[in-house]
């Protein structure tokens, strides 16, 4: 009797949420982690857990609607999180337009978000990482805001490795939920609908 091995595909995702921060306790409450604290959030909202080491990164899992979405925080430091974007976007045979971004913006002030489709880098070490390794700047993205430089003199590698005050993480609990929403529209198709709501 002859038996035949099978092989069982990867089960599909149909689209990526990603969170950019930096892994450690020590940079948790950091304005560079901004990404991560509202991918946590938006996890908790969705009663799912992002805790399954996979692809350099920590991934859950998360149906919204008729999609079903990886959920990641890259665990590479932010200057390599493209990295672990590409290696499950190749494995799952996801595209740049079904990988949303979540990630610190210091052009804006805390408690604002901004969506956009596609983009440049914008100076953003993360953002520049995935655009590299994915070879696109197609994929959407949502901007939280963490307030400018407090002087031009400011180094702004020291500046988003500041922890926000206590205030400053309640302005930016509104904008994770926001994020929420937001993440809903976009995933579902309608990112014209999250920019005109949600646009600051």
């Amino acid at each position: 009797m002859f038996f035949k091995k099978t092989f069982s595909a990867p089960a599909a995702f149909d689209c990526m949420i990603v969170g950019l921060g930096n892994p450690g306790k020590k940079y948790e409450f950091t304005r560079h982690n901004a990404g991560f604290l509202c991918l946590d959030f938006f996890a908790q909202q969705e009663h799912v857990s992002i805790d399954r080491l996979k692809f350099k990164a920590l991934t859950g899992e998360v149906r919204l609607g008729e999609k079903r979405c990886l959920l990641m925080k890259p665990q590479t430091f932010m200057n390599l999180s493209g990295e672990a974007v590409r290696d499950a976007a190749q494995f799952y045979k996801i595209p740049p337009e079904n990988i949303f971004v979540l990630f610190d913006d210091i052009s804006l002030d805390i408690g604002r978000m901004r969506i956009r489709r596609k983009g440049s880098d914008g100076g953003h070490n993360g953002i520049k990482s995935i655009i590299f390794q994915l070879g696109a700047d197609t994929f959407p993205r949502i901007k939280i805001g963490v307030g400018a430089k407090p002087h031009p003199d400011y180094d702004l590698a020291d500046w988003v490795l500041t922890p926000f005050s206590k205030d400053q993480l309640g302005d930016l609990r509104t904008v994770a939920e926001h994020c929420c929403d937001a993440l809903h529209l976009m995933v579902a198709g309608n990112i014209d609908e999250a920019m005109s709501r949600f646009n600051s």
